[in-house]
This record gives C-alpha cells, structure tokens and sequence, in this order.
C-alpha cells in the first residue's frame, strides 16, 4: 500500500510555528473573523415524498448522553464499544451491539465537540479551548489548552493528538500527556462558515479543508506542510458571495483523496503529492463519502449526486430532499443513507438513487454523520440521542 509518509515536506516557506522558537504563539490569538453556519434556515424543508419501502430500516437500541447545544457532537466507535458526548459534560461508553452502558463521567466541563478515540484514549473539548484525556475505561488521564475554542473531535495516532481550533490552528500535542508538539497555523478571510469539520488522521499524515477552498497536507510528526491544493476559488463582489469553505472532512480511497467546498467545487487529488485529478462544479457544506466506483455528494440544496469516481461524471441525482440540511452520504452495501434537520434517515438505492426505505429518530436533527456501527447505522441527534439501525 502507498504510504503518505514518502511525501517530502519542505522546510521553507511553511507555516508553522516551531515551539522552540515561537513559545506561547497562539495562545490568544483574536478569532474576530465571522463566522456563519451556511444555511439558510427561512427555507422549510420539503415535504416527504411517499415511498414504497424495498428495505426496513429497524431501531436495534437506543439511548442517550444528553443536547448538544449549539455544538456537534459526533460518536466514536472502536474495539466494540461506542464513545458519545454531550454538552452539559456527559462522556459515556456503551457495548456496540446492545447499546447497553458501561460507564458514564461527569466532565465537569460544558464541552463543544468529541468524541476522538485512538491510542488507547478518549477524547472532548470544550468552548474555552480545553482538551480532556480519560483512558478506555474513562478515568480522567490529562487536559490542556488550545489557542480557542474547539468544534471538532481531537483525533489520535502514533502518539500525536491532533485538535482543531476554531481560529484556524491545528496543534499537534503529545498522547502521554497533552504537551504542545507543534502547531500549524494559516491565515482566514474575513468571512467564514462556522465549521465543524476537523482534520482525517491517516498514513501518516494529517488532511485538512480551510476557508477559502485550500485542501492540506501536514506531517503527523511535525506539523510540517507537505502539499496544499485548491478545491474551490474565492469569486465574487462581496465577502458573502467570495465564502468557498471546505466544512466537511475530505475522504480517501486507495490513491486518491477528495474534497467538497461551499460554492465551490468536488475535487480528487493524488494523496502523495496533491496533483488534482479531476474537478467539477457543486457546493456542498455536508461532504462527501466513496465507494469502489463513485463519489457521493450531499449538496447545499439537499440534491444527493452520485459522481463517477475516475472522471467526476454524473451517475444519478436524487433531488426530492429540498432543504433537508442532508448529512454526508454513508455507504452501506447496496445502498447510500443520508440523514436530515427533521432526524429522519433516508435509504437511497446505490445504483440509481431511488428511495429505498426511511426511518425517523428523536425528531430532533441529526448533526452528525451517520456511521457504521458493525453491519447497523449509527446516529446522533441534537437533542443527544444515539441510534444503532439495522437495514434489513
């Protein structure tokens, strides 16, 4: 398998800020930039349409860890268990295939985004920019403090926690014990999407999407810029019509990696070097997902693409989700599940798009991704409900 760690990461020209140099750079950079959350929420969701089922989607356990406020909240799964947070402080631990609890903490914390698992740690952060570590069975291992507050799920592997801030810098800190290893840090415009897409920890390597349309390449190791691409140019008079943010977390398959911005593009590059593959017009603030042959795409209008994933083609649309505030796509087999503002999952049929089952939650709207959870789908509502499905 191709390793991103044979990229050559230049020393000059780079923006990061070495710790031995730079001490306490970034600890209270103003994050006066604007930020807005890319909706427009007058526009009512379109109403269902009937469908006449071909699969049933069953709930096989529910519970929950609390709202997530104006946050998104994001389970983790790993080695059979499921990890959610909430923002009053909930942070629990439930068997993947019962959904029965076993083991919930109290933070102490209002939290704005987790759950990260990886080198035997659980990870949240908080709206003040604290990082907490507990151990897998959810004893309290560390915390430490980022440049502001943190919107997505620090990420964990080979002994680098990676986490996100919300001004731009992403800081890499030490698993033992949270101590700052590096920090990469670029310039934002004057207007952004208020972003909850973190970074992909992969090869290596960490891949992250910026306001403005830049796709980049870190080293795991050091912070240091392997390769920037542009999935989508800034265009237009005035700063609302120039927004070309990537809020959604880039996705890989094999030698390629793919990436979605808002009034922007769907771009694939090659993951060593970053050379762009192919590029067409779409805007997107949900993401994207992969399978063997295409590129699904949740657009801002809530139309579902299916792209070829070689040439960027045009497969299939499914647009009777007007308004729906879609999630990213989830592959599951035959079949693609998005999830809506109204907590509804719909089941589109791989081939051809067509409405192949739906099932509703809590009501409440799924912030978060769905996810596989074994063979099941995974889902976490705003108002803090954590669903496994089974597609039957």
């Amino acid at each position: 398998m191709m390793k991103i760690s044979a990229l050559k990461f230049p020393l000059a020209g780079l923006l990061v800020l070495s710790l031995a140099g730079c001490a306490g750079i970034g600890e209270s950079i103003s994050s006066g930039f604007g930020l807005w959350d890319g909706t427009d929420k007058t526009e009512k969701p379109a109403p269902l349409v009937e469908i006449k089922p071909t699969v049933a989607l069953k709930t096989q356990w529910q519970a929950s860890v609390g709202a997530a406020g104006d946050y998104l909240f994001s389970p983790a799964i790993a080695a059979g268990s499921v990890y959610a947070a909430g923002y009053d402080g909930h942070l629990a631990r439930f068997d993947a295939d019962s959904g029965k609890q076993q083991w919930r903490v109290e933070t102490g914390k209002k939290l704005s985004a987790g759950v990260g698992v990886g080198d035997g740690l659980v990870m949240v952060a908080t709206r003040k920019g604290e990082v907490l570590a507990y151990d897998l069975e959810g004893k309290a291992l560390w915390q430490t403090k980022v440049s502001s507050e943190v919107l997505s799920a620090p990420q964990a592997e080979e002994g680098v926690v990676v986490v996100r801030a919300a001004d731009g810098q992403i800081f890499g800190l030490d698993a033992h014990d949270g101590k700052r290893k590096w920090v990469y840090q670029r310039a934002l415009p004057a207007l952004a999407i208020r972003s909850h897409a973190g970074v992909v920890v992969a090869r290596g390597a960490v891949f992250a999407g910026y306001a403005g349309g830049k796709l980049v390449a870190l080293s795991l190791t050091n912070g240091v810029l392997g390769w920037e691409a542009s999935v989508a140019q800034p265009r237009g008079a005035t700063e609302l019509e120039r927004i070309a943010d990537i809020t959604s977390l880039p996705v890989m398959d094999g030698s390629r990696i793919c990436a979605v911005a808002y009034q922007g593009r769907v771009a694939c590059f090659e993951i060593l070097n970053g050379n762009l593959a192919w590029a067409r017009e779409m805007s997107s603030i949900s993401g994207l997902a992969l399978d063997q042959s295409n590129v699904y795409v949740s657009d801002v209008r809530g139309a579902v693409h299916a792209l070829d994933k070689n040439s960027g083609a045009s497969i299939w649309k499914q647009d009777k989700l007007l308004n729906r505030r879609l999630s990213a796509p989830l592959v599951k087999g035959g079949y693609i599940a998005v999830a809506d503002v109204e907590g509804y999952v719909h089941v589109l049929a791989r081939e051809d798009g067509g409405f192949a089952g739906r099932a509703a939650s809590d009501g409440s709207a799924v912030g978060a991704d769905p996810q596989l959870v074994g063979q099941n789908i995974l889902l976490q509502t705003r108002n803090g409900g954590l669903f496994s499905l089974a597609l039957q």
